[in-house]
């Protein structure tokens, strides 16, 4: 099946699609013709998703996934391939927080908690949906990190071990995948939401799209390994 150009036609599969965040780029790429894998741990939410932007039935599948689990992720790829036949962009979205510790402090279960929804869920992402991209020659992968990975601040252990796995597995990813096509990247995000004048460095849910839908594009298709600061 021949590859389409630009972003209509791609197929996109959105984890923590039901988020504040994956509303709007799902909003985004809906409106540039992309074709919509949503996945999230509940379908309700998901289905509201799709309804209220009028999506036909044929651009896009909604699958509950439950990304700590690399069956459940495994599933909901092959479901994206039964149904569009490639899978052309990951956008890991999948999100949570817990900090505020110091490590003298932070209880080990919260390490862990961090490491299986950071690490261990792009982790069962990417085994599962990059190899269709690496084998079609065409593909995108972007995580979203956060400026306190490196150097870390203090009381934040838990979350930044959490995401500088990430980070290292995106960009790790990023030099394995070089020749092939397929690119990866990661977005630095302080915080998301509207910005006033307590939060002014808030980096808004439509800005945050307007950057993935670059990455995801024809035009950068050279920019891979990137850490790009999306944040004041």
């Amino acid at each position: 099946m021949a590859e389409p150009s630009g972003l209509e036609g791609r197929v996109v599969a959105i984890t923590g699609a039901a988020g504040d965040l994956g509303r709007v780029v799902a909003e985004g790429l809906a409106g540039r013709g992309a074709r919509l894998a949503l996945l999230g741990r509940r379908t309700g939410p998901l289905e509201e998703l799709t309804a209220r932007l009028g999506l036909a039935e044929d651009s896009y599948l909604v699958a509950s996934t439950d990304f700590t689990d690399a069956g459940s992720v495994q599933a909901a790829a092959a479901s994206v391939l039964k149904k569009f036949g490639r899978v052309n962009i990951l956008l890991h979205l999948v999100g949570g927080y817990a900090g505020d510790r110091s490590v003298l402090d932070v209880p080990a279960e919260e390490v862990s908690g961090m490491l299986r929804q950071h690490v261990w869920t792009a982790f069962h992402a990417v085994r599962a949906f990059v190899p269709p991209m690496v084998e079609s020659g065409w593909g995108k992968i972007v995580v979203l990190s956060q400026p306190g990975v490196s150097p870390p601040r203090r009381n934040n252990f838990a979350y930044a071990l959490g995401k500088g796995g990430q980070e290292l597995l995106a960009l790790s990813l990023a030099e394995e995948l070089r020749g092939t096509g397929v690119t990866a990247n990661v977005i630095l995000v302080r915080s998301i939401g509207v910005r006033d004048e307590t939060h002014n460095d808030r980096t808004t849910p439509g800005e945050l799209a307007s950057t993935i839908e670059h990455l995801c594009s024809d035009e950068a298709g050279t920019i891979n390994g990137a850490r790009i600061p999306a944040h004041g």
